[in-house]
């Protein structure tokens, strides 16, 4: 009978090194396989050439390195690039490479598919198939990393996890992704250079505060009304704004972090007085700026994008009582590169 093989980048630098002494290795040995894993991104056990051959056996035998490969990548007339990204067992993501003039942000998946039902989005169409591990969050940013040196002659600058999913229902795993993007024994990135994106689970967000998480929050809103948002992100029932509004004010006084409200105006459901009025007062509760997010329709249905003038209104409003606002334009649309739907945009 054929013994499974262990994901080897599931074990803690710890566990490689107990693994090798108890095989009769020193237990260095674990550090070397560690850093061939993460900081130099091996692929194989034969790519690990200052590790010895019988040793590189021995690997092979009890473990496999469940690498993500892209599938296809496109690269939009705007510079954007979009990854189909295969995952060990078949299963594909999408992750997104998004330039401008000053900096490169990965857009990255957390699961397959999406746990909640937002009713605006592809990937909400899509069943949650799994979590993605933090290995395989990591590999998406390794491998936009080498596309931002290859297109751009710099390395990548930000990182959102805007792709499919909704990270804090894999919180364990993105947060370790994190810490390894994050780590000098990884890629060695600034946490104040990732945004987690949430479309708003409250005790989850209070999670992160206690957790004293050194990264960015954003929040997906599009209403600061809740029968609005409960018509456009159907879950949200079981999170009414007060309860959201209490754990931002939460997060914002263990952190002292501003959060980012992501919001898209559609035309005949959040473009008129009452919605402009609502945000505003909304955005007063804790320190914030509002990304308006210009839509890329997923079909002909009631979610369209509204007018230059229902946007102007927000901005008018937002900017009157001293509210940082921008419009993010959407990115690589020939390419359909909207990555989960909400990522054509930067941290």
């Amino acid at each position: 009978m054929q013994i499974e093989k262990k994901d080897i980048r599931a074990l803690s630098k710890d566990q490689l090194r107990d693994f090798f002494v108890s095989n009769g290795d020193k237990a260095f040995r674990g550090n070397q396989v560690y850093e061939w894993l993460w900081s130099k991104g091996a692929h194989k056990f034969d790519d690990m050439t200052n590790v010895a051959k019988p040793t590189r056996q021995m690997l092979e035998e009890n473990f496999v390195i469940n690498h993500i490969k892209v599938d296809t990548m496109q690269r939009s007339e705007d510079g954007t690039v979009k990854n189909a990204v295969r995952l060990h067992d078949g299963l594909v993501v999408e992750s997104v490479l998004i330039p401008t003039d000053t900096r490169t942000t990965a857009c990255v998946s957390s699961q397959v598919g999406c746990s909640l039902d937002c009713n605006f989005c592809a990937t909400a169409r899509l069943k949650r198939m799994r979590n993605l591990g933090p290995d395989e969050i990591y590999d998406q940013v390794v491998a936009i990393d080498k596309e931002s040196r290859l297109y751009y002659n710099h390395p990548l600058s930000n990182i959102v996890f805007m792709g499919m999913g909704e990270p804090l229902m894999n919180y364990n795993n993105v947060l370790k992704a994190i810490e390894m993007i994050t780590s000098t024994e990884g890629l060695g990135m600034s946490p104040k250079r990732i945004m987690v994106s949430t479309s708003g689970v409250p005790k989850m967000i209070k999670k992160l505060a206690d957790d004293e998480v050194k990264f960015k929050l954003a929040v997906s809103l599009h209403s600061a009304i809740d029968e609005i948002r409960a018509r456009i992100m159907p879950f949200s029932k079981n999170f009414p704004l007060a309860d959201l509004r209490e754990a931002l004010e939460y997060w914002y006084r263990k952190t002292k972090s501003k959060v980012s409200y992501e919001y898209v105006v559609w035309k005949g459901i959040n473009d008129n007085k009452a919605s402009v009025d609502a945000l505003v007062k909304f955005c007063k509760y804790v320190p914030c700026k509002v990304n308006l997010i210009e839509y890329n329709p997923i079909d002909d249905g009631e979610f369209q994008q509204a007018s230059e003038e229902s946007i102007n209104e927000y901005i008018k409003a937002l900017e009157a009582t001293g509210i940082v606002v921008k419009v993010r334009r959407s990115r690589g649309k020939d390419i359909d590169a909207a990555c989960g739907q909400l990522a054509n945009k930067e941290a």
